[in-house]
């Protein structure tokens, strides 16, 4: 039996989190007691961590694979909540609210995409439903602030499956690269434009927000 590389989730001590295809011991799971999972996709095994990972803790789907961070920490909050401040205050619209961890339903590698933006803006009632993964054609911008464990994914796979659902507006804060990049006009599975400043620079964003961002705050 083809053995595939474990999952490990970040902040464990090692861990490993099997897929639905190993057996680590060599054995059948049938004896073991550990649930078989054989034949499942992707996104079954998506929900299962989702089920099973700790509180705090952000499971996502992006591009075929999952990927399970630990709670952010504080410079991290700290940002995202001067970033949600500042659109509220300079937003022309003001039936627009900030959302945090509302989850995402986008075309992915795999049959979708899920993910978790750090900030989702979007008019006011856009997930007022039940649902725990929502439509993103409403949404008007995404941001996200990169930590250690995060940012080739927010720099590089999180761009294509936005883009891919028509996001106008994707904002990256690059705590590790000093900068912050705008991506606008999603064409395929990349945005045309993309602009970048230094952070403690002011950033503009283009429509539908139109407005200057300060990011000396962050």
């Amino acid at each position: 039996m083809a053995t595939a590389e474990p999952i490990i989730m970040p902040g464990y001590q090692g861990e490993a989190i099997y897929g639905p295809y190993d057996d680590p011991d060599g054995d059948s799971d049938a004896d073991s007691g550990v649930p078989d999972h054989t034949g499942a996709s992707v996104e079954q095994v998506f929900e299962l961590f989702s089920a099973t990972a700790p509180k705090g803790w952000r499971v996502e789907l992006i591009e075929g694979e999952i990927c399970v961070t630990p709670p952010a920490n504080g410079e991290h909050e700290e940002i995202v909540s001067e970033l949600a401040d500042q659109v509220t205050e300079r937003r022309g619209d003001r039936s627009l609210r900030n959302y945090t961890g509302i989850g995402l339903d986008v075309p992915g590698a795999s049959r979708t995409g899920r993910v978790v933006p750090d900030l989702v803006i979007a008019p006011k009632g856009s997930f007022s439903d039940r649902e725990e993964w929502h439509d993103p054609s409403p949404v008007l911008l995404v941001a996200e602030v990169t930590s250690d464990s995060t940012a080739g994914r927010d720099r590089e796979q999180k761009i294509q499956g936005y883009a891919r659902a028509g996001i106008p507006l994707y904002l990256l804060i690059d705590r590790e690269a000093g900068e912050a990049v705008v991506h606008a006009e999603p064409s395929a599975n990349e945005y045309a434009k993309s602009s970048r400043c230094k952070l403690g620079l002011t950033v503009s964003l283009p429509a539908p927000l139109g407005f200057e961002l300060d990011t000396a705050e962050f």
